[in-house]
């Protein structure tokens, strides 16, 4: 159905970041992410016409739009990694540069998603789904966007551009604990009576380790470790949680099976420790393949709107495109805000990005809803 198209000047789109922003959505505060999911609805009203549905999966909000039978899905997720006032200022307008939690990653890309749908004239078969779990793994939602995909002929995800490039292929990511259980004893008093599941874990540090691969860009990274209650007490039980990239599922499924073998028992000084494993692969890696003819697409909506040539890239950090391109619709990521600083202290976006990418977006509808 042809509808009348809403463009909006740069200070409304810097006031509609701001509003987003300014309500901090870490995704462990579940009632915070359903005050911006609110938000968000709001300014799909404001723009569109017609509000969303929100509802909770699995414990989480979400948001959805639809004008007619889907076509595209244009997917955005509005939860941060920032816990409350941990970003400071909040909010702030520097020139290009619109800084606050969440404006890179991603909230403007929210709000430039919304304003490319609401500058067409045909709306119908466009689906709009904003979740609210994307940053711990989107455990909740992704049964959700996999079934929006599947209704789908494209996927655009709007996380945040990398140096102004599109995301034409994603690593995998895959999570894992390793758990070592040993026996408590006083440290100093009977130390041969006890187990040191600390130990135990740190020996096979080196053995995981050598699980990478990185000449073809397998990451095996043990980014945490916890072990211990007291000084004088020797370690029961010892943690250790691995990141895992790749770009094939063939790697992850090649780490996969080398992670879990690591179960079983080993051989301190003392006696055995238990090993447990717990966790597996998360996101499958997103093939380039999937994303080619939406590339294709892209930049000549580019060099139609005067951006001129548009670039790709391929990436570690995965996202719910992962998902989409997994279960068979082909996916173009990236076509988010412009800036840098994801999950970092500088983070921004460029409020003359938002505006180019939005006429972008808006450009590329119009083709693919022919």
């Amino acid at each position: 159905m042809a509808t009348a198209p809403v463009k909006r000047s740069k200070p409304e789109a810097i006031e509609l970041v701001r509003r987003l922003v300014e309500i901090e959505s870490p995704t462990e505060d579940v009632a915070a992410c359903r005050e911006v999911v609110a938000e968000a609805n709001r300014i799909i009203t404001e723009l569109l016409g017609t509000s969303g549905e929100v509802k909770d999966v699995k414990g989480y909000p979400t948001l959805s739009w639809k004008s007619g039978k889907p076509r595209i899905l244009i997917l955005c997720h509005l939860d941060t990694v920032w816990p409350k006032g941990s970003f400071t200022p909040r909010w702030a307008v520097e020139g290009d540069h619109l800084r606050g939690p969440g404006t890179y990653d991603m909230k403007a890309g929210f709000v430039q998603a919304v304003m490319a749908v609401a500058s067409l004239e045909e709306r119908d078969g466009i689906h709009i789904l904003a979740t609210s779990d994307e940053e711990t793994g989107s455990a909740a939602s992704r049964e959700l966007i996999e079934v929006a995909a599947r209704e789908c002929e494209y996927a655009l995800v709007f996380e945040s551009a990398i140096h102004g490039k599109v995301k034409t292929a994603r690593k995998g990511t895959s999570m894992y604990r390793v758990t070592a259980i040993g026996k408590a004893a006083h440290a100093g008093l009977e130390p041969e009576k006890g187990i040191n599941a600390m130990i135990a874990l740190a020996t096979l540090l080196p053995k995981i380790s050598a699980i990478a691969k990185m000449e073809v860009g397998t990451s095996v990274t043990p980014t945490t470790f916890h072990a211990g209650t007291t000084l004088n007490t020797i370690p029961a039980e010892a943690k250790l949680e691995i990141d895992v990239r790749a770009f094939s599922s063939e790697e992850q499924q090649r780490v996969d099976s080398a992670i879990k073998s690591l179960a079983g028992k080993v051989e301190t000084s003392t006696g055995e420790a238990v090993i447990e494993v717990s966790g597996g692969i998360n996101r499958p890696a997103m093939d380039p393949k999937m994303s080619a003819a939406l590339y294709e697409i892209a930049k000549d909506a580019a060099k139609a709107v005067g951006i001129g040539n548009l670039e790709d890239a391929a990436v570690g950090g995965a996202s719910d495109g992962n998902f989409t391109a997994a279960v068979g619709t082909p996916t173009l990521d990236g076509l988010g805000a412009i800036g840098d600083g994801a999950h970092a202290a500088h983070e921004w976006v460029s409020a003359d990005g938002l505006m180019e990418r939005s006429e972008l977006v808006a450009e590329m509808l119009r083709r693919l809803l022919k």
